[in-house]
């Protein structure tokens, strides 16, 4: 009786450590892959220890509406390309070609230091500065220096003026000219002035449009608004694909830094096929504990 009551307790022992999820395991399953109708994947991720360490603390999900934070404020998601390592962004205080915001209200774009490395507006996003005052650092040594205002990608302020927007302002043409004074509008690239800041720049408000080439519109009323932004992962790639090839998923650990394969029941430093020095320490264990059971019973 004592026999068996031992080898029934060692089996039911023993199921409950098989059975046991470690802390690794519950982490490595709790990585969101989506928000809403967007996929997220590496190198982003909603859960710290997830995805890139350079891309920790960036996006979140909030009743299924996907935001992205950085310095400058809050943007929703409207789309995460993969293909082409591209986000878009969307500013509920920019301007369109429909409505002006003025007020200073809107975020701009400006991220950390640290974060620069990964993610900048793309080349051809324009940045249409409105309402700046003559003191703007946009306009330092005017009119005898050139101003930076110019058309992006084929688009810049000339053809928003277009736009029914103007209307609703009272736009004045006088001051768009070169020579006369300030512009209304400023069209610029982010590599231009490296930040849009809208207190810094003392400007009232901005709009922001991309073009999707080879696609091409005319007329402002046709654009893109929104904020494109180009992604990109620094460092060792390699480790990711190889921890993909294996089953795992990429992540960090907790000092934000090393780069971590979430094996499910471990952690590795490589890929899933290394093993883990903890499964290997727990099967010791039930081994141990086998023979302690097995000498007890006879």
């Amino acid at each position: 009786m004592t026999s068996l009551f031992l080898i029934t307790s060692f089996f039911s022992f023993l199921a409950l450590i098989l059975a046991r999820p470690s802390f690794a395991a519950v982490r490595a399953n709790s990585c969101r892959s989506y928000c809403g109708n967007l996929t997220i994947d590496y190198p982003f991720a909603l859960d710290y220890g997830c995805g890139h360490p350079g891309f920790r603390d960036l996006l979140f999900c909030m009743n299924d509406v996907l935001m992205f934070h950085i310095s400058s404020g809050s943007y929703r998601v409207l789309d995460i390309d993969y293909a082409y390592q591209a986000l878009t962004l969307h500013d509920p205080h920019m301007s369109t070609c429909d409505t002006i915001v003025l007020g200073g209200r809107g975020n701009g774009f400006a991220v950390e230091q640290w974060r620069s490395t990964y993610f900048n507006p793309t080349p051809d996003n324009v940045f249409m500065l409105i309402g700046c005052s003559a003191q703007s650092p946009l306009f330092q040594g005017f009119p005898g220096k050139h101003l930076p205002c110019r058309n992006v990608s084929g688009m810049g302020c000339e053809e928003y003026y277009d736009c029914p927007a103007w209307s609703l302002v009272g736009h004045k043409k006088v001051g768009s000219v070169f020579g006369s004074g300030p512009p209304e509008c400023c069209a610029v690239p982010f590599e231009a002035i490296k930040a849009i800041n809208l207190s810094k720049l003392e400007c009232e408000g901005y709009s922001s449009a991309y073009s999707l080439a080879p696609l091409r519109v005319d007329g402002a009323g046709g654009w893109s608004y929104g904020i494109r932004v180009k992604y990109s992962v620094q460092g060792n790639d390699e480790f990711c694909r190889a921890c993909e090839a294996t089953g795992g998923a990429c992540g960090f650990g907790s000092d934000g830094v090393t780069q971590l394969c979430m094996c499910g029941s471990f952690n590795s430093t490589t890929t899933c096929d290394s093993g883990s020095a903890s499964s290997k320490r727990t099967w010791s264990l039930v081994v141990a504990l086998a023979g302690f059971f097995i000498c007890m019973s006879m």
